[in-house]
């Protein structure tokens, strides 16, 4: 079970660093929020699969602030670039 625990884990690093790729890179400003989403989204879920791995349940509340956070966030300045965009 410990191997399937290091491979997701692994997975979850190399969309991590793909999606930072991303957020470096992007050409739009639209590109890199939603690469920031993303990369929230990566640290949510890398953490979760060790608090599965550890069988603690302590950091479920830290992960479901993370979550409505990056939803608020991402929402904020969606509509943020909308009206920017709207305004050209």
């Amino acid at each position: 079970m410990t191997a399937l625990y290091l491979v997701t884990l692994a997975g979850v690093a190399a969309a991590g660093l793909l999606t930072l790729l991303r957020l470096v890179r992007g050409p739009r400003a639209l590109d890199r929020v939603i690469a920031l989403d993303v990369l929230v989204t990566m640290v949510i879920a890398g953490t979760a699969v060790r608090t599965a791995m550890d069988k603690d349940t302590a950091a479920l509340p830290v992960l479901l602030v993370l979550a409505l956070l990056a939803f608020t966030g991402s929402v904020t300045a969606a509509h943020l670039i909308e009206k920017r965009e709207g305004m050209r």
